[in-house]
């Protein structure tokens, strides 16, 4: 497992998440820690290293 930082799009705050590194896209939601508004969190591995991590808001696409 990786920890990742990044700032939730609803409340701005600096939050971290527990990541595992996978060999394909993977996407789901889940709510942040902090104002618990619902995030759509999609991440990319390639290798053991993490290529792209986005976190937005339920309104918006992936």
């Amino acid at each position: 497992m990786i920890e990742h930082f990044f700032e939730c799009p609803y409340c701005w705050q600096q939050i971290s998440m527990l990541i595992e590194p996978s060999n394909e896209t993977v996407a789901y939601i889940e709510d942040c820690e902090i104002c618990c508004n619902p995030l759509n969190i999609k991440y990319i591995f390639s290798n053991s290293e993490l290529l792209n991590f986005n976190a937005f808001s339920i309104d918006e696409n992936f």
